[in-house]
């Protein structure tokens, strides 16, 4: 896949700030960016959409809104507040995706944890389509279900957006989290294009942290080209974002970790 396609995810260099990541897309002829919020909240939100204005790039989407899920409703209503936040956050620098995580296990109670998560995404849907910001439903791996997201497929994934019944929601197809998934192409076509989102690293092991182990394209075992075409073959013409997040990446030089991660988008994916 050649660059026009490609997007940076900032944690994948988030030794970075927001001037430096804008600095090395522009040099570097990335098209497009995805922030994390923590970066967008450093350099201040007003001060971060004039910086993404003026550098020309696009931004695929704002990572993350989410966590609904709580032991109370205090706790609930807090994190729809937070992803109202999140929504200004995302219209201040010109995307129209928030990426959202949905929250982990509450007690033991798998079907109210997942309850939770739909209401309050259902819960933003109407200021999200008065922003003409989409909600990108991320499934995540099983084994963050206790901690991350009690949607673990695609296909739950499928299914909420089903559920709410809103166009302004769709998924996020993040090959780390999906890629072993028997069903997964079947529900690649199913999502067509309410696939807001498509982003690439790979899985490697042995797993060292639940959260920091992605390896980078071509050292790991996902057939990046196969899932790439199939969520093109889908009808998304979004970019893949790269997004690594890993101790190992993480302790290299910035400029060491984009050199090869532009080389291994260009061959692997």
């Amino acid at each position: 896949m050649n660059l026009s396609q490609c997007g940076l995810n900032t944690i994948t260099v988030r030794s970075l700030t927001l001037p430096e990541v804008i600095d090395q897309a522009q040099r570097r002829e990335i098209p497009v960016i995805s922030p994390w919020r923590d970066i967008v909240q450093a350099e201040g939100v007003a001060r971060a959409g004039r910086l993404v204005r003026d550098s020309g790039l696009k931004v695929s989407s704002l990572v993350r809104g989410g966590m609904f899920t709580a032991p109370d409703a205090s706790g609930r209503r807090a994190a729809v507040e937070d992803n109202l936040r999140a929504l200004e956050e995302a219209h201040a620098i010109g995307t129209d995706c928030l990426v959202l995580v949905c929250g982990g296990l509450v007690g033991r109670d798998l079907p109210g944890s997942r309850t939770m998560v739909r209401e309050g995404i259902e819960a933003l849907v109407p200021a999200a389509t008065a922003a003409g910001i989409r909600l990108g439903i991320e499934p995540l791996h099983p084994m963050m279900v206790g901690s991350r997201s009690v949607v673990a497929t695609l296909g739950e994934a499928n299914d909420l957006v089903d559920a709410i019944g809103s166009p302004q929601v769709g998924v996020i197809v993040d090959v780390y989290h999906v890629w072993w998934d028997a069903d997964l192409m079947a529900e690649i076509e199913r999502a067509g294009r309410r696939i807001l989102g498509l982003h690439v690293s790979d899985w490697v092991t042995p797993i060292t942290g639940e959260l920091s182990s992605r390896g980078m394209m071509g050292d790991g075992c996902i057939d990046l080209p196969a899932v790439s075409a199939a969520v093109r073959a889908a009808g998304f013409d979004g970019p893949a974002d790269i997004e690594i997040l890993s101790d190992h990446w993480w302790s290299l030089p910035a400029d060491t970790v984009l050199d090869v991660a532009l080389e291994r988008f260009q061959a692997c994916v």
